[in-house]
């Protein structure tokens, strides 16, 4: 990159990430739309299997003392990411995909006759638990974080812009626009809560920051 190319994130990206984009002359201004936290929840009528569609909602069961319980459960999930925390914490993953409608697929065709305890947040997508629904799978849902929108004015004009959720992607529009700027998404879901707004989209092939990044790097090298 020859100049310095101006891109905003729509998250506080970790150091790692940073360098990774200053490294090929990157200007980042970055801040966070959205924010997540923890919701008490208890930990009860659980059925036989488990479904988790972010890390969030791992980190937050973990922070329950009778998390421990779970372990002996069978585990579904969305992300590389939410598998990888997942198993690390002892978690027996059967099945990931990249997205929740993939998941919602794979269950109701293999895994139908389990009974499900889908822990969510409360901007989650109906894709899941209609699926579920639809094809009379037993299951339940525990809301175990909350998402709360951050809308700010940004006065840089960026080049780019990098989303990684449609509720990021709702945040930023109530007090900013967008014109010309390509539109960096994690995913086909982000994708689409911009998709009346512009065509100006690149999508990650799959669904982790790490992909947005190598994306902008390929754009603009």
């Amino acid at each position: 990159m020859a100049n310095p190319i101006q891109i905003l994130s729509t998250k506080i990206l970790s150091p790692l990430h940073k360098q990774e984009l200053m490294k090929y002359g990157v200007e980042l201004v970055e801040a966070d739309f959205i924010k997540i936290e923890n919701k008490p929840f208890e930990l009860k009528d659980l059925n036989e299997s488990l479904i988790f569609t972010s890390q969030n909602a791992v980190h937050s069961v973990l922070s329950d003392p009778k998390s421990e319980e779970l372990k002996k459960k069978n585990v579904y999930c969305v992300g590389l990411k939410t598998k990888s925390l997942l198993e690390e914490n002892g978690f027996n993953v059967i099945a990931y995909t990249g997205y929740a409608s993939d998941l919602a697929e794979i269950i109701t065709l293999i895994y139908g006759n389990e009974s499900y305890t889908f822990f969510s947040g409360n901007l989650r997508r109906d894709t899941l638990p209609e699926a579920l629904k639809e094809n009379g799978i037993k299951f339940n849902e525990i809301q175990v974080y909350e998402t709360t929108l951050q809308p700010q004015k940004i006065k840089a004009n960026p080049e780019a812009i990098l989303f990684f959720s449609p509720s990021g992607v709702k945040s930023y529009l109530k007090q900013n626009t967008i014109n010309k700027q390509i539109c960096f998404c994690i995913g086909d879901t982000t994708a689409e809560a911009l998709s009346k707004i512009t065509k100006n989209i690149i999508v990650a092939d799959q669904p982790t920051i790490e992909d947005v990044i190598e994306d902008v790097i390929h754009e603009y090298k």
